[in-house]
């Protein structure tokens, strides 16, 4: 079953890389470089300032800090403990499919998958009453981490497990807000 699992998992990273043309390889290496995406991490700090009283924003953007450093600590944790090799890197398929990055740690689960959904979700869970058009934030992470797959780095395995970290990380840290910082009424008053 297992083994099965993991050659679907080949057999569809091998089928989505392949779909790579030269005439995109350019926006795909664009969009998986995390200084691509400053723009929308300023829109996020900007939405936080503009729509919450300051101390609350403050503590929000911190929240938001924090899930980013226990989702980057969490991923390289499980990277090195599972040691799976990026398809970029293995020898058994590495010869016949399209790479454009070549990073030299390992695959599983994928650090752009799990933070991009975790940041993603936390925010728009912050922010969604007082800016309801924020789901459209989640192109990015939709994106972000196909690009992944595109410039031959991860296995489609990687991304589904990585978002399904990310999510489940949001989830968790959202919950602890709503139950503990949020209620501090201070956190309200200018």
């Amino acid at each position: 079953m297992f083994e099965k699992l993991l050659q679907w998992d080949q057999d569809t990273f091998i089928y989505l890389n392949a779909l790579g043309t030269e005439k995109f390889d350019a926006f795909w290496s664009t969009v998986t470089e995390i200084k691509s995406w400053i723009p929308l991490f300023v829109l996020f700090l900007l939405l936080f300032v503009v729509k919450f009283p300051w101390k609350k924003a403050f503590f929000q953007i911190a929240w938001v800090s924090f899930l980013a450093v226990f989702i980057t600590f969490l991923t390289y944790t499980v990277k090195n403990w599972v040691a799976r090799p990026r398809p970029c890197n293995d020898e058994t398929i590495n010869s016949f499919i399209r790479i454009l990055k070549t990073p030299v740690d390992y695959s599983f689960f994928s650090g752009h998958a799990s933070s991009s959904f975790a940041i993603t979700l936390l925010v728009y869970l912050l922010l969604r009453e007082r800016a309801r058009w924020t789901w459209i934030f989640f192109l990015w992470p939709i994106l972000f981490t196909y690009s992944r797959i595109y410039v031959g780095v991860h296995f489609p395995l990687d991304i589904v497990v990585g978002a399904l970290v990310g999510v489940l990380s949001a989830l968790l840290f959202y919950t602890i807000y709503k139950k503990t910082i949020e209620p501090d009424k201070r956190l309200n008053h200018l």
